[in-house]
C-alpha cells in the first residue's frame, strides 16, 4: 500500500451511511478517505457477517471495526440495561494495546450530541471523566478492563454505575468480569459484536482455555471478527471452528509492488512482488560481527539523523535485562540532545504508560532525536505516531514479531525505514523473510573511517576495542552496572536458544566472545553456554583501585593481575553495606577450622537437592531389604529349634534390635494410617537425617 493506491474511496460510498457525528470525528481525525481495509470490512460488519480480516500494520484495522461497533450499537431498536454488555473487544494481553483502542472509543463517544465540548480536555482520561459528567448522554463511556487499574470487583461496580455498552480488555480480566466475580451480574445475552483483535496471538495456545471459556459464555447469535497483521491461512481456518465463527468473510489486504518494463515505446506494468509490510516502507538488513552491533547500531542512527532528518526512533532489544542495560550505556555513544525512554515488560504497568506518553509528546528534531529502547512489549499494535525509523538489534524470537516491529513506522500513509542487525550465519534469515513476503534490502557496514569496510574484512573494526574500554569505564563507577551486564548477557544468551528459526540461529554458531565485547563484560559469566566457547583473545578486566579507594580505572586491560572484586563497590550505599557485611560473614565462616572430613558417600548427601525426600527413600528401603531378609530366613529356618538371627550375623544383639526396631515401626505406621501420629513425627522417628 503505497501513498498513491492507500485509499478506496470516500466515506460516501459505503452502503450504509454513517450517523453524522460519527462522520464528523473521522473528519477531525483527518480521515478523509477509506483505506482498503475498511471499505472492505465495514460492509459485511455492517451487513451481520463474521470476518477474518489480515492487513498490514498502520492500515486503518482498528477503525474498521470501531465504526461497525457503534453504528450496530446506535441503531439498536431498545436501549441496552446497565448490566448488559452490547461489545466486547477483546485485546492482546498487552494492557497498552487495551486503553489504545478505549481512547478510540472514547473519542467518538465524547462527541455525540448534548456532549458539551467547551473546555477542550487533553487527556483521555479527562475525556472520559467529562464524557461520565455530561447531562446524561445517550450512549454511556466505554469500560476498560486491564490488570493493575483496577480490582476484578471494581470492574463490575464500574459496569453498573456507568451502564458501559463497550467492554474492551485483557484475556483474563475479561474472564473474570464474565465468568468471575460478575457472573451472576453482568448479563451477556444482548451481545452484538465480538471483536479478537492481533487475533493470531489469542488464538494462541497460551490463551487457549481463555478464549474458550469466554466464548463458550457468549450467545451464538452474534457477530464475531477475528483482526491481525499476521493471520496466514493456517492460522485462521485452524481455529475457525473453535472459536464460533459462522460461515466468516476473509478479507486480506495485499500489498504488491510494480515494476515498468520497457520494450520499445510501450511499457507494461508486472507486478512483481506481494508484501506483508506497506510499500512505504523501506527494510534494510545488515550484517555485522557481533562485537560490531552497537557501533553499527550508534552509527545507522548517525546516519538516519543527518542524511534523512530522522528524529523519532524504535530501537528493539531481545531481553528485558538487555534493554535495562544498554539504556544506560547507550548514551556514552550518543550526544548529548538525545532523549532516550526504556519501555519493557518488567516495568510496572503506571510506568510503562508514562514512558509512552512522554515519548509520544516529545518535542524532537534531527539534532535533538528521540529514541524508546523497547522489546516486543511495543511490538504489536501501538499506535505511535511520528516514529521515522525502526531499529532490531536483535531479530526476533517469533518471526511474526518481525513485521509487527517494522510495523511502527511506515504507517497510514506515511514513509518510514526499518533496519535488522545480522551477524554470520543469521544472513540466511534473509531468505526466511523473502518466503514470508517481507523482502529486505542489503546495506554495508557503516565504517569508521574514510575506507570503506565491508562484511568481508578479516579485521574487526577498529572502534570496537576503545569503545569496550568506554563501556567499562562506565561499568566501573558502579558495581550495580556490572550485575546488569552480567544479566543482560545471560538473557540475551537464553533468548538466543529459543529461536523459533532454530536452525538459523545456533548458538554453536555465535560468537559468544564477540557478543561479550558488545556489551562490555569485565569477566565472563559462569554458564554452560560457554563451556566449549573459544576464549582466545579474551581477558577479564583489571580493577586497578586507585588510593581513594573510590575512583576505578579500566585501562588499559593489557596485563593479567588478580581482580580486586572485594573493593569493587556498588554506588548505592545501602546496597553496599549490604555486600561488605555479606562478605565480611563469609570470612568470618572461612576462617572457622574444618569439621571432621566427610566420606564420599556422605558428601554427597551433602551435595544433594535440599530435599529430603531423597535420604528418607534410601532409609526405607534399607528397612525393607532387612524385612526381607527377616522373612526368608524365618521361612528356612522354621523347623529348627533355638535359631539365631538371619545369615547367623549376630548372637541376640544388633540384628535382633533390628527386628524390635521394624516391629516398632509396623505399630507406629498402623497409629499413622488411624490419625494418632502426624506424618512429621513418624518421619522424626524412623529417618536419620
Amino acid at each position: 500500500m503505497s501513498n498513491t493506491n492507500a485509499f478506496a474511496g470516500p466515506w460516501s460510498t459505503l452502503p450504509t451511511t454513517l450517523t453524522p457525528w460519527i462522520q464528523d470525528v473521522i473528519n477531525s481525525m483527518g480521515h478523509t478517505q477509506m483505506t482498503p481495509v475498511q471499505a472492505s470490512t465495514i460492509p459485511l460488519f455492517m451487513q451481520h457477517k463474521d470476518v477474518v480480516v489480515e492487513a498490514v500494520t498502520g492500515s486503518g484495522k482498528t477503525l474498521a471495526f470501531v465504526i461497525p461497533i457503534l453504528e450496530k450499537l446506535i441503531r439498536r431498536e431498545t436501549k441496552l440495561r446497565k448490566n448488559e454488555i452490547g461489545a466486547l473487544v477483546d485485546e492482546y494481553f498487552i494492557r497498552e494495546l487495551a486503553s489504545q483502542i478505549h481512547s478510540v472509543f472514547t473519542l467518538f463517544l465524547s462527541s455525540q450530541p448534548g456532549i458539551s465540548h467547551s473546555d477542550s480536555p487533553s487527556s483521555s482520561e479527562e475525556t472520559l471523566e467529562s464524557l461520565r459528567s455530561s447531562n446524561p448522554p445517550e450512549f454511556p463511556p466505554p469500560l476498560l478492563v486491564v490488570s493493575s487499574d483496577t480490582t476484578p470487583a471494581q470492574d463490575v461496580e464500574n459496569l453498573l454505575s456507568t451502564g458501559a455498552d463497550i467492554v474492551i480488555g485483557t484475556p483474563g480480566r475479561i474472564e473474570e468480569l464474565l465468568l468471575g466475580r460478575g457472573k451472576d451480574v453482568v448479563n451477556v445475552k444482548e451481545l452484538e459484536v465480538l471483536v479478537l483483535d492481533e487475533a493470531d496471538r489469542l488464538l494462541d495456545l497460551g490463551f487457549q482455555n481463555t478464549v474458550t471459556k469466554i466464548l463458550k459464555h457468549l450467545p451464538k447469535q452474534r457477530r464475531t471478527g477475528l483482526f491481525s497483521a499476521t493471520m496466514t491461512d493456517a492460522d485462521a481456518l485452524s481455529e475457525l471452528v473453535r472459536v464460533g465463527l459462522r460461515n466468516p468473510a476473509r478479507v486480506v489486504v495485499k500489498v504488491q509492488t510494480k515494476k515498468v518494463k520497457k520494450k520499445g515505446d510501450a511499457s507494461l506494468a508486472q507486478a512483481v512482488e506481494e508484501r506483508r509490510t506497506p510499500a512505504s516502507l523501506k527494510n534494510f538488513f545488515l550484517v555485522c560481527r557481533p562485537s560490531e552491533k552497537l557501533l553499527q547500531l550508534c552509527r545507522i542512527i548517525q546516519h538516519e539523523t543527518t542524511s534523512q532528518e530522522s528524529s523519532r526512533f524504535i530501537v528493539y532489544f531481545a531481553t528485558c535485562a538487555c534493554v535495562d542495560y544498554f539504556y544506560r550505556i547507550l548514551p556514552l555513544f550518543l550526544s548529548s540532545n538525545t532523549s532516550l525512554f526504556s519501555l519493557h515488560g518488567h516495568l510496572t504497568p503506571s510506568t510503562r504508560t508514562r514512558t509512552l506518553a512522554s515519548f509520544t509528546a516529545s518535542a524532537c528534531t534531527p539534532t535533538t532525536p528521540s529514541i524508546l529502547l523497547a522489546t516486543d512489549v511495543a511490538a504489536r499494535g501501538l499506535d505511535l505516531p511520528d516514529v521515522d525509523v525502526v531499529l532490531q538489534f536483535d531479530p526476533p524470537v517469533d518471526p511474526k514479531a518481525f513485521s509487527h516491529r517494522c510495523g511502527r513506522t511506515a504507517r497510514a500513509g506515511r514513509s518510514g525505514r526499518a533496519w535488522v542487525l545480522l551477524t554470520g550465519r543469521e544472513r540466511e534469515y534473509v531468505d526466511f523473510m523473502t518466503l514470508r513476503k517481507i523482502p529486505l534490502k542489503e546495506r554495508l557496514p557503516f565504517p569508521s573511517t574514510d575506507t570503506q569496510v565491508t562484511v568481508d574484512d578479516e579485521a574487526e573494526d577498529p572502534e570496537v576495542e576503545p569503545s569496550v574500554q568506554v563501556i567499562r569505564k562506565k561499568v566501573l563507577t558502579d558495581r550495580a552496572l556490572n550485575d546488569k551486564a552480567t544479566k543482560a548477557y545471560v538473557s540475551f544468551v537464553r533468548a538466543y536458544t529459543k529461536h523459533e528459526a532454530s536452525y538459523i540461529f545456533r548458538l554453536k554458531d555465535l560468537d559468544l566472545i564477540g557478543v561479550a565485547k558488545c556489551f562490555g563484560l569485565l569477566r565472563l559469566p559462569k554458564m554452560p553456554e560457554l563451556k566449549d566457547s573459544n576464549r582466545d583473545g579474551w581477558q577479564d578486566a583489571d580493577l586497578e583501585v586507585s588510593e581513594s579507594n573510590r575512583i576505578y580505572n579500566s585501562a588499559p586491560f593489557l596485563t593479567r593481575t588478580p581482580n580486586q572484586w572485594s573493593s569493587y563497590a556498588y554506588a548505592d550505599k545501602t546496597q553496599e553495606a549490604k555486600r561488605v557485611s555479606e562478605a565480611s560473614q563469609k570470612k568470618v565462616q572461612d576462617s572457622e577450622p574444618p569439621t571432621k572430613k566427610r566420606s564420599r558417600s556422605d558428601q554427597k548427601l551433602v551435595n544433594a537437592a535440599w530435599s529430603k525426600q531423597s535420604s528418607r527413600k534410601d532409609e526405607r528401603e534399607k528397612r525393607k531389604e532387612k524385612k526381607e531378609r527377616k522373612r526368608r530366613w524365618l521361612k528356612s529356618q522354621k523347623d529348627e529349634p533355638n535359631p539365631k538371627g538371619p545369615d547367623d550375623a549376630t548372637e541376640g544383639g544388633e540384628e535382633d534390635d533390628d527386628w524390635d526396631d521394624l516391629a516398632r515401626e509396623e505399630r507406629m505406621a498402623k497409629k499413622l494410617k488411624r490419625g494418632d501420629i502426624s506424618q512429621a513425627s513418624f518421619d522424626q522417628e524412623f529417618t536419620d537425617l
